[in-house]
């Protein structure tokens, strides 16, 4: 077994934590608060969407496997970046260390793959109507799903238990073995792999989708008053549910690109990235599963309804999964 002289990095100790105490309760009160809303946010999420009989729909099947990926998200991966990042310091072993940041980088990949999926459902439903109801049925999300989860799940655990990501990192070893910190380094090869086909290519797909979609969506507002009232409500509500799963893939884009980027450009700059600027950069990106629930519950008044019934407690209640979650006036 190959021995490191670690006196470089304090014999695999964790350095003292600069921070004062009351900077620590303080991040340790804002990260706790984004991972308790990520959490029930989409718990409540899950649950509606399940529960009520009528939000069965191929739309929402593929929203609540998304709500699923960001619940994991914050049951299981953000609190122990909370520890990280606050302490300065992985306390929970190497191995723990490698399954951590495979499910991280996996339920990354599968949020923005399931953004695509939702992109392509919204296609169909605006751009080809007539064709919704056979092409995106229930078996076909099925379908998507599994390739929205073994996909990045494979990719994931894949390059990280492989370690191909750090093949020719000068000092990775060292790194790996003396450090206390969780080290994470994609190489140049595996950095590109990751950004262009993890997050370029399904964004650059999403964003010509959703362009399409809108373009359609202003030509259909033109012939609106001249089509049967049945038809045009129906327009109105495709429309706006594509609107607000554009804002949440709008958020995502946001939230994600500057800690993807910096894993592209990072091995080019000699690993250069201060550590501090790469942890925020990963809270920015887990803030997009907080803001995912917040965005339904802004947009969808349904969601606001089925989360009242949940904290009454109605849904215990024999046959409420029966129950009318919309108002006459989003239905027409």
């Amino acid at each position: 077994m190959e021995t490191f002289d670690c006196s470089e990095y304090g014999n695999g100790s964790c350095p003292e934590n600069e921070r004062s105490l009351g900077v620590r309760a303080a991040m340790y009160s804002l990260m706790a608060g984004a991972i308790f809303i990520t959490v029930f946010g989409n718990l409540a999420m899950i649950i509606s969407i399940s529960y009520f009989k009528q939000l069965h729909t191929p739309t929402n099947l593929l929203i609540l496997s998304m709500a699923v990926t960001d619940f994991l998200l914050g049951f299981t991966i953000m609190p122990y970046s909370m520890v990280r990042s606050v302490e300065n310091c992985w306390y929970f072993g190497l191995t723990f260390c490698k399954i951590h940041y495979s499910f991280d980088l996996m339920l990354s990949i599968t949020s923005i793959f399931h953004l695509c999926s939702v992109a392509v459902d919204r296609f169909y439903a605006i751009c080809h109507p007539l064709h919704y109801c056979s092409k995106m049925t229930i078996p076909v999300v099925k379908r998507l799903l599994l390739v929205c989860w073994s996909v990045p799940g494979a990719f994931a655990f894949g390059v990280v238990f492989s370690e191909a990501y750090a093949d020719g990192i000068e000092g990775y070893d060292i790194l790996v073995a003396c450090s206390s910190s969780c080290p994470v380094m994609f190489n140049k090869l595996w950095g590109t792999t990751l950004f262009v086909a993890g997050f370029f290519t399904p964004s650059s797909m999403m964003v010509g989708i959703y362009g399409k979609i809108f373009a359609v969506s202003k030509k259909h507002a033109r012939a609106i008053g001249n089509l049967p009232e049945n038809q045009s409500n129906q327009m109105r509500k495709d429309k706006k549910a594509a609107k607000t799963l554009g804002i949440v893939m709008g958020v995502f884009l946001l939230c994600w690109f500057p800690c993807f980027f910096t894993i592209l450009l990072d091995p080019f700059l000699n690993f250069s990235t201060p550590a501090v600027l790469f942890d925020a950069l990963t809270w920015f990106g887990y803030f997009n599963s907080t803001c995912n629930p917040l965005i339904y519950g802004f947009f969808y008044p349904w969601f606001r309804r089925a989360l009242k019934y949940i904290l009454l407690g109605k849904i215990f209640s024999s046959h409420f999964h029966n129950t009318n979650l919309f108002t006459q006036k989003e239905t027409e």
